[in-house]
């Protein structure tokens, strides 16, 4: 027997984007209960975040749906998948731009 109770499905483009740094914005899609949530970041070509991006209390996984992704060391082209555990830190940023798909399975 189908179950849907409790399925969230949206459209990302149609939820609300927040200006979180200059040429940087998300639209958060789904937030649970423990805090876990997902959210699309937008990074405009050359948008860079002013300062360290540190994952406490849990971890950050990142899909990168078009464009590439730089966390100040790397380049992932569309089609990556990055696990920032807990601890890590990076400088999110992109020259060309991008959009990622980003979990954060606790708050």
């Amino acid at each position: 027997m189908i179950n849907l109770e409790g399925v969230v499905a949206t459209k990302w483009q149609d939820v609300p984007a927040q200006d979180i740094f200059p040429g940087i914005r998300r639209r958060i899609l789904w937030r649970g209960a423990n805090g876990a949530k997902a959210q699309i970041l937008e990074i405009d070509a050359g948008a860079k975040f002013p300062r360290l991006d540190v994952h406490a209390p849990g971890p950050e996984e990142v899909y990168v749906v078009s464009g590439i992704f730089n966390d100040g060391v790397h380049n992932y082209p569309a089609g990556s998948f990055i696990h920032n555990p807990a601890g890590s830190a990076h400088v999110p940023q992109s020259k060309e731009g991008c959009v990622l798909f980003v979990f954060f399975p606790e708050g």
